[in-house]
């Protein structure tokens, strides 16, 4: 299994410092949220019991983003969230939101292959550009979660197209109207 396939193992000490254990090295909440937005797969655990506390960290990751304004999960998606945990055994939720993000990944994989089909646009100057543009807005939008593209640096400095954007706001309309059917 090559590095890249297997996760990451984060320990974090008694003092609630977490040690990078590929690069000997301390990292932070922000440094592990930038190694699951690059596509790693991460695991924390506590050094001293074993236990697994992967779920902890990236929840909280997730609260510190929702709290620095970044708003990502409308108010009524959360309301379900919470309300999924008052149903005995968690009901669908859990199947639903991994279902829901892996139809998500599957629409971007294909519209990427369509984008690389023989697309008349593909023999225009500067469509390669416009191609690692769209792909680094949707993995900034989705946080890394079509895995495989290029990477952060390679896609610096290139302007977002109005056009994803709206479509990526689409589908997520669609997802939380979906979500909210179920409930």
């Amino acid at each position: 299994m090559s590095d890249q396939e297997k996760p990451l193992l984060i320990k974090r000490y008694a003092s609630r410092r977490l040690y990078n254990t590929e690069t000997s090295d301390y990292v932070t909440l922000e440094d592990i949220a930038g190694f699951i937005r690059e596509g790693r797969e991460v695991q924390i655990i506590d050094l001293k019991t074993g236990d697994d506390l992967t779920r902890q960290y990236l929840l909280q990751i997730i609260a510190e983003h929702e709290s620095r304004g970044e708003n990502v999960l409308p108010v009524n998606v959360l309301n379900d969230l919470v309300r999924s945990y008052m149903v005995p055994g968690g009901g669908m939720m859990p199947q639903f939101l991994q279902s829901s993000f892996e139809m998500l990944r599957e629409s971007q994989s294909k519209m990427m292959e369509n984008m690389n089909a023989m697309n008349p646009m593909s023999q225009m100057p500067g469509f390669d550009a416009l191609q690692a543009q769209q792909k680094a807005f949707l993995k900034a939008m989705t946080g890394g979660l079509s895995g495989g593209w290029s990477s952060p640096d390679e896609e610096e400095g290139k302007a977002e197209p109005k056009e994803d954007l709206d479509e990526i706001k689409k589908q997520l309309a669609e997802l939380q109207q979906k979500l909210s059917k179920l409930n």
